[in-house]
């Protein structure tokens, strides 16, 4: 049996959004695909859903390969998609061409390889977080379309009977959600590094008047960095309680939520490469298996 197959160990992956940051975990996952590392319970918000079904689909590089040869698309992301189409992110090129023509996704090996992948998702009307199991792909592009749809950049999903925008807003990482689920340990992945606190939002005057009609959304969009780090502060605890471990970025990812420097993006990504090796090496072990340090592959031809 693979060393690293967690399937039988309660173990889950916790994956953070952060837009255009997500390569890094991109990264990270792309690593985790070379060393065949399996988990039976993946949950991600925003980014951390798209990055996770091409993890899914064994398609390593395919991440990482969209971001960088379209960080300068317009036809991708654009504010004259606003206009356009109602969102910066074009949804037709993100969930139509992107993964059925210029990188096909491959839905069988998805589906295959799937064991459980839970996407977060704000509900506008009641300000709270939902949560949606993808156990049909093909069919719930418009849960991850709303999992990553950003506020006041994009219009809001209407889904199962609600109002949906990005899961972030109100569970930015839930490592909560994942325990709450019987998850006995998790492996988080962060999009900032260690020392990071979120500040009150500047756009807080905004949000009342764009949500006039949303008090809950509005109280979740003004809250949200207290909530936020409050959940930084937990993850410290648990893992100073050896009950998770946490791949972070080592250095600061200098990259914004909609970066368009392809070699920053490349370099974010590769950074999450290397640092899940470290991590592997270093903290794997307290996963409860039996790991030497060669037991670990690096790939040094990370990218495309």
């Amino acid at each position: 049996m693979n060393k690293f197959d967690f399937k039988d160990k309660n173990i889950g992956l916790v994956l953070e959004g952060g837009g255009l940051r997500g390569v890094y975990t991109a990264g990270v996952l792309d690593a985790f695909l070379d060393n065949n590392v399996k988990f039976p319970y993946v949950i991600g918000v925003s980014a951390g859903v798209c990055n996770a079904v091409s993890y899914f689909s064994k398609q390593k590089g395919r991440n990482i390969k969209i971001n960088v040869e379209h960080c300068d698309d317009k036809e991708y992301f654009s504010f004259g998609n606003i206009l356009k189409k109602g969102a910066m992110f074009n949804e037709d090129m993100m969930f139509d061409k992107l993964p059925h023509q210029l990188y096909p996704f491959d839905y069988d090996t998805y589906s295959k390889e799937y064991t459980k992948l839970m996407a977060v998702v704000t509900d506008c009307e009641r300000g709270k977080p939902l949560y949606y199991e993808l156990n049909d792909l093909k069919n719930q592009y418009d849960i991850v379309k709303a999992s990553s749809w950003l506020p006041f950049i994009s219009k809001m999903v209407n889904y199962d009977g609600k109002k949906l925008l990005d899961g972030g807003i109100t569970d930015s990482i839930p490592v909560k959600k994942a325990l709450s689920d019987g998850c006995d340990k998790c492996v988080v992945v962060l999009t900032r590094p260690k020392e990071y606190r979120k500040t009150p939002s500047k756009v807080n005057n905004l949000a009342n008047i764009v949500y006039r009609k949303y008090p809950n959304l509005i109280k979740a969009i003004c809250t949200r960095y207290n909530k936020y780090n409050d959940t930084l502060d937990y993850i410290q605890k648990l893992e100073e309680e050896g009950k998770i471990i946490v791949i972070r970025p080592s250095e600061n990812l200098d990259i914004s939520r909609l970066e368009k420097d392809p070699q920053k993006l490349l370099k974010a990504y590769r950074l999450g490469y290397d640092d899940t090796i470290t991590q592997m090496k270093k903290e794997f072990n307290k996963l409860g298996i039996d790991l030497e340090e060669n037991d670990v592959i690096s790939n040094n031809d990370v990218f495309i």
